[in-house]
């Protein structure tokens, strides 16, 4: 009788065919082939530690990698730039084949000095840490670049939030010089015009120039909210109605300095001032620290406030956010004038912090145009902006030192902020230049209210 199961695996029946039995042969490989150190089987695979993880990351095209890696790159085109402009380290390149050892010694001396005293200027100097210990110096000359860092830092915080939280927002603002411009103004008025005690007088001035900002940030976001015009071109417009108001206001009876002939203002009443926080003779005030709790409170309002819900589904999707009933043109008005009282706040820094006492054309500098870079090398988190606008801050002191001790322009400066922010921004081209490995998926949201 024929058997009735034909599939069945007696030796009396047909072979099998030829690709059952490739298929046969390699699985019995794969179970005979010994494992490979650090490879387990799938279903006793350990778990990747801390310090793994940390390594397969380590070259990929992460967030932190590819900043490090983009102030790498920024050093180098500096310190190209650097030997470009010097005459007499470019005249060693002319005989290179014949003294390569010229032109390569000429050049790390010029580099090295010039990013030397950048960071002296910025960090430490240990010669001043030197002094200190031989009691040439006091202390004070040893924490001196900590302060000019932090003291360039305090007014880059408040108008890189202000752009950042207009972005998280759906909208660009570009008017933060201009609101930074009202703030000082209003703070400045009020500094010098108000005879109040100390302590109140000092908290309506920097009310003052919160709200003068928020004036000016309200002007645009009631128009993009109501007729849908477009606050770019609005705040680029406000900015030099700000500037060219504040030219006129400098000169007039009440305001300008009458020992002066020049345009400049009346100077702040002491009362007005922000403390000093580590005495007279070190810059750094009280700015810095309003600086971090504004910080926080913009994290805070993005990520646990409903307002800051509405805020970041209005930036995602204003027509999804209106079908879910969220107003927003109440919305994008808000925005603004959060955006300009922190812009505003940072004006009132230039003049009621230690970098000026009195208004001047020049007082804003340009901090709000600044705000955009450190918005953006922030990628636009909080947290993120403090970070970059303290990287920003110690360029500009460490910047000052380079050009006094290595005859640096301190426009380089400038040029390394921009060159920064280009390979921050241009993720592909770090990836291509180093040869980055993908980074991993990021971890899915589960909600809106959690963050990009």
């Amino acid at each position: 009788m024929s058997d009735p199961n034909p599939q069945s695996g007696s030796p009396d029946k047909e072979p099998a065919s030829e690709a059952q039995a490739a298929q046969t042969a390699l699985g019995n490989t794969e179970r005979a082939e010994p494992s490979t150190p650090g490879r387990s089987a799938p279903d006793s695979e350990p778990k990747p530690n801390l310090g793994r993880m940390f390594l397969d990351n380590l070259w990929a095209a992460n967030t932190f990698t590819v900043t490090l890696l983009s102030l790498v790159l920024a050093i180098v085109v500096g310190a190209v730039l650097m030997i470009i402009s010097d005459p007499e380290v470019l005249s060693t390149y002319s005989y290179i084949t014949s003294r390569p050892s010229d032109a390569l010694n000429s050049s790390w001396t010029l580099v090295s000095e010039a990013y030397a005293n950048l960071f002296k200027g910025s960090v430490f100097d240990p010669e001043a840490f030197s002094g200190w210990l031989n009691g040439d110096n006091g202390w004070q000359a040893v924490l001196a670049p900590i302060s000019e860092t932090l003291t360039y830092t305090a007014p880059l915080v408040f108008t890189g939030l202000a752009v950042a939280l207009a972005f998280r927002g759906g909208l660009f603002n570009i008017g933060a010089q201009g609101q930074a411009t009202v703030g000082v103004i209003l703070a400045a008025l009020a500094g010098f015009l108000l005879p109040l005690p100390p302590g109140l007088h000092l908290l309506v001035a920097v009310l003052a120039g919160a709200l003068g900002g928020a004036i000016w940030g309200f002007i645009p976001g009631i128009l993009k909210a109501r007729a849908g015009a477009h606050e770019v071109i609005n705040t680029i417009m406000l900015n030099y109605v700000a500037t060219y108001f504040l030219t006129w206001l400098i000169v007039q009876n009440g305001v300008q300095d009458p020992t002066r002939p020049d345009a400049i203002s009346k100077a702040v009443d002491t009362s007005a001032q922000l403390p000093r926080l580590l005495g007279d003779n070190l810059r750094v005030h009280a700015g810095i620290l309003i600086a971090v709790l504004a910080t926080w409170g913009v994290a805070w309002l993005l990520n646990r406030s409903t307002l800051g819900f509405e805020l970041r589904a209005v930036g995602a999707n204003p027509d999804a956010a209106r079908t879910a009933g969220i107003s927003v043109t109440r919305t994008y008005t808000l925005i603004m004038v959060f955006s300009g009282i922190l812009a505003g706040l940072g004006g009132s820094n230039m003049v009621l912090g230690s970098t000026a006492s009195a208004l001047t054309p020049l007082v804003v500098a340009q901090i709000g145009f600044d705000g955009i870079l450190v918005a953006l090398l922030g990628r636009v988190k909080p947290w993120g902006v403090l970070l970059a606008a303290l990287l920003f801050g110690a360029l500009q002191a460490g910047g000052n030192r380079m050009q006094s001790y290595s005859g640096i322009s301190l426009e380089l400066v400038t040029v390394l902020q921009a060159l920064i922010v280009i390979f921050i921004a241009a993720p592909a081209l770090v990836k291509a230049i180093f040869q980055l490995r993908a980074a991993r998926a990021a971890r899915l949201q589960t909600s809106l209210a959690k963050g990009w």
